[in-house]
């Protein structure tokens, strides 16, 4: 797959093609919270960043998708400044900016917590 840094046309396309590539749990459960970030932020913007990294943005990126061997990692730019009342962060959690969710085989997420962070993360990017 080609690095680009376009938006939503090519990098959808490119998403869609990681998803198939990956053809296990870590292709099903990217396309799951993508579906979930899509329905959260409707005009939500696709990016393909880092060499093939899907970012989700609006007013600045709200999440990554990164897929490793054994987890399916969402960070999420801005997140130490996000309330997370259902505890959904696992990761990253040091930092001062950034914090991430970490999803292994067989895990699922509280679609709804989810739901909340990211439209609490594309408000935080509006508020600038």
């Amino acid at each position: 797959m080609k690095d680009c840094s376009t938006t939503t046309g090519d990098a959808s396309r490119l998403i869609d093609a990681r998803i198939a590539e990956l053809g296990d749990w870590r292709g099903q459960t990217l396309a799951h919270v993508r579906g979930l970030i899509r329905q959260a932020v409707p005009d939500v913007v696709e990016e393909w960043k880092w060499r093939g990294v899907p970012v989700w943005s609006q007013g600045g990126i709200i999440c990554t998708g990164e897929t490793y061997k054994s987890v399916v990692k969402l960070t999420f730019a801005k997140g130490a400044s996000l309330p997370d009342p259902s505890g959904l962060f696992n990761s990253s959690l040091e930092g001062n900016t950034r914090r991430a969710i970490d999803l292994r085989e067989g895990e699922d997420i509280d679609a709804e917590a989810f739901a909340a962070l990211v439209r609490a993360a594309a408000a935080l990017n509006g508020a600038r």
